[in-house]
């Protein structure tokens, strides 16, 4: 019987990148709905707004004036989630005491930025084709090389082809210390609580390297150490090709999978074929095929349910600062995380057992796979 068996009953799947499980239960998928539904993302937006702080030659909130931009633009976020400057945090140093192990913090400093995708306000990235796309990597890769720490593994690697000519960020000061880490990342949809809706990705940079990149880069390092220095997402994107069920698109630099571990219903990973870093890693041709897998996984994304795909995106990659054996482990991949689970009106909640005692899913990533196989072609509203 095999694996197909497991498209009937309950199992647990193992996550090698968190070292975590999750439930899976594809029966129940054929129980009824009465819960909340949501509203389907079918809005047509201009393109151009006169409200929308993101807007070419529009005002922010704070009062600046965004330039006439052409392409990206890239500024500190108005409100960002840490700052470079605050007041000192000096903890009670008595290490007998109850307070220091139950009342434990850390400061934490850093810069968030805002990155727009292009001027347009109703364009997304399914929207966009992969030679739009390319020039958004290129200023994700141009600002996580101005915070890349001089003394990186990375940093000496990095060829001259990869600086792009024309500058994005050329506005920006550089960063007054050295931060640990950079997430770049997008929300799309109201659902997953994006603010604007002009089309934009958030870079915050932090002093400290994040949970959940701790967790993974633990499990990163130690499969290196038991398998002969190879690496968990190479092996894994290979067997994953040679497998095929549970891939939705590959080129020769990246394959887009529903992942084995998978905890939201139609959940995908863009994962590099061969081991490569960080963005700075990739060179014109394989930043480009990054762009091709980003434009069809979005577009697959939106064609599924013929609505504006809400989800979280983020970029998994070598941290700004580490020892060699970090960045030497680190695995550049792209997680998606979307809600939505029949249709576009009725979403996945992470609630209950979830919250209490592991992530549980009901479609299989195999089904959620060939669904999202089928969903090639032309974005649906055009």
């Amino acid at each position: 019987m095999g694996e197909n068996v497991l498209d009937e009953i309950s199992h647990r799947r193992y996550n090698p990148l968190r070292g975590s499980y999750v439930l899976v239960s594809p029966h129940r998928t054929k129980r009824p709905w009465q819960g909340q539904q949501e509203n389907p993302s079918k809005t047509t937006l201009p393109a151009y707004d006169p409200s929308c702080y993101l807007c070419p030659g529009n005002k922010r909130a704070q009062g600046d004036a965004n330039p006439q931009y052409e392409s990206t633009f890239v500024f500190v976020n108005d409100y960002s989630a840490v700052k470079e400057e605050q007041a000192s945090y000096d903890p009670d140093e008595d290490n007998r005491s109850l307070a220091s192990f139950f009342l434990k913090a850390e400061p934490v400093t850093g810069r968030c930025y805002v990155l727009t995708f292009s001027p347009a306000h109703n364009l997304t990235l399914a929207d966009l084709s992969p030679a739009e796309i390319t020039p958004i990597i290129n200023a994700w890769t141009e600002i996580y090389l101005m915070h890349l720490s001089p003394n990186s593994p990375l940093a000496s690697a990095i060829p001259a082809a990869r600086r792009p000519a024309k500058s994005t960020v050329c506005q920006l000061t550089s960063p007054k210390i050295q931060y640990r880490y950079m997430q770049i990342f997008e929300n799309k949809g109201a659902a997953m609580g994006c603010s604007n809706p002009h089309p934009h990705s958030q870079i915050w940079t932090t002093s400290s390297l994040p949970e959940e990149l701790t967790l993974e880069l633990e499990q990163l390092k130690k499969y290196r150490r038991g398998h002969e220095d190879r690496h968990m997402l190479e092996d894994y994107a290979k067997m994953e090709c040679e497998k095929g069920e549970r891939v939705v698109f590959k080129n020769d630099a990246f394959v887009v999978v529903c992942p084995w571990w998978a905890t939201w219903p139609f959940e995908t990973m863009i994962i590099s074929r061969i081991h490569k870093r960080a963005l700075v890693d990739l060179d014109v041709e394989e930043t480009e095929q990054l762009a091709d897998a980003i434009t069809e996984i979005t577009r697959r994304y939106d064609n599924l349910f013929e609505t504006h795909f809400p989800y979280s995106m983020g970029i998994h990659q070598a941290a700004l600062e580490g020892t060699e054996e970090e960045i030497e482990s680190s695995h550049i991949h792209i997680h998606f995380y979307p809600p939505l689970l029949r249709s576009a009106t009725v979403r996945k909640f992470l609630v209950g057992y979830e919250m209490m005692a592991e992530p549980q899913r009901d479609i299989t990533p195999e089904q959620a796979a060939a669904k999202l196989k089928h969903c090639a072609g032309p974005l649906y509203r055009k």
